[in-house]
């Protein structure tokens, strides 16, 4: 039985697995997908309104590698349409009510497995629901402090061409005197 199902309910194909298949989160698993589990809160699990089944865009909040304190943290989209295979320690998709989940578990390949880890390890994960019957694909999206506040990329400072000052220096007694002179080259 994958599903809750009440006392002189039908059976339904959609509610058990087929005969000798196992009825835990690896029978959800297409070939070549590994189980992962996300952590999330209520603010980045999308306020417990999501299910298994349910499709989801990742996001990467953290510093970007060698910017520095100079562009400050960065989000970015990590993946696209992963598509949830359990929530907490649900897998069934007849849940009534909103669940503020402490994890959810994706369908992922295993490179996708290994970006989402480290992703998970070096900043803050946060998942956005995609919507029944959405094929649209999103684009690279990268937003920093500054984008946010519409006040375009750092630019370089530009260099101040010094004026080039030539001198002679000249001994009298004790004393080191320098004349300018106009420069030759």
């Amino acid at each position: 039985v994958l599903r809750a199902m009440e006392k002189d309910e039908a059976v339904m194909a959609l509610k058990v697995t087929s005969p000798g298949q196992d009825a835990g989160i690896t029978s959800r698993l297409q070939p070549g997908m590994r189980a992962f589990a996300i952590k999330v809160d209520v603010s980045s699990g999308v306020s417990g309104f999501l299910r298994p089944g349910d499709k989801v865009d990742v996001y990467w909040t953290g510093l970007m590698p060698g910017a520095g304190s100079a562009r400050g943290e960065v989000t970015r989209l990590i993946q696209t349409n992963v598509e949830l295979v359990a929530v907490d320690q649900s897998a069934g998709g007849d849940i009534n009510e909103a669940i503020i989940a402490r994890t959810v578990t994706v369908a992922a390949h295993p490179e996708q497995v290994a970006a989402l880890a480290q992703a998970q390890t070096t900043g803050r994960l946060s998942l956005a629901l995609v919507g029944a019957g959405d094929n649209t694909i999103a684009s690279m999206v990268e937003v920093d402090q500054r984008k946010l506040l519409g006040l375009g990329a750092l630019e370089a400072p530009q260099e101040v061409e010094k004026e080039k000052i030539c001198t002679i220096r000249t001994r009298r007694g004790a004393e080191v005197v320098e004349i300018p002179i106009p420069c030759t080259n």
